[in-house]
């Protein structure tokens, strides 16, 4: 490359010579070969960043029934499209190399951690669910009809907007539960 090519090939140079300062004159032959991530969307997702108590806003982006990108939603007033880098760094929880796809379990005394598969947890869960509300039921006290359960309690977390802490509250209302309380601020 001579000297005055390589001059001519300088981006301060041609976006001065181009008349337009921030456009075509800036870009490198690789970035404009370059194509947002969710072009190839299927569908957008509305959802809510899962981190903190803030709420801030997300488009979540799905192509073949897997998360291939979130972003801030723009429209929210809470965040108005920015996510902070927890919120930013999001997709890992779906697609990042370290998620785990088992569960980690250590029976009562045991000093090792097993891997079990998710069903399995779930069923296990779902046992001493059934068993603590068997456990701790209670029909009467001081001889008036109660029907309840003090063997299982519910706290919501603070990422969850009203409408499913009203519905948790109606399900742990089913099952029995007079202790339930929640966090809601979104």
């Amino acid at each position: 490359m001579t000297l005055r090519e390589l001059v001519a090939s300088w981006p301060v140079l041609r976006q001065l010579k181009g008349g337009d300062p921030r456009g075509d004159a800036a870009k490198s032959r690789r970035t404009a070969r370059l194509r947002p991530r969710i072009r190839d969307a299927d569908k957008v997702v509305d959802s809510v960043c899962p981190y903190c108590a803030v709420g801030c806003a997300q488009k979540v982006y799905v192509k073949d029934e897997r998360v291939i990108q979130i972003e801030g939603d723009p429209k929210s007033p809470i965040s108005r499209g920015r996510l902070c880098p927890k919120g930013s760094a999001s997709l890992q929880l779906t697609t990042g190399s370290s998620r785990m796809h088992e569960v980690l379990y250590r029976r009562p005394y045991g000093t090792d951690w097993e891997r079990l598969p998710l069903d399995r947890a779930m069923d296990m869960i779902a046992d001493r669910m059934i068993a603590a509300r068997r456990d701790g039921w209670v029909w009467e006290y001081e001889g008036r009809n109660v029907r309840h359960t003090l063997g299982i309690a519910s706290l919501g977390g603070a990422t969850l907007d009203n409408e499913e802490n009203y519905l948790l509250k109606k399900l742990w209302t089913a099952l029995g539960a007079v202790q339930i309380e929640n966090q809601a601020r979104i």
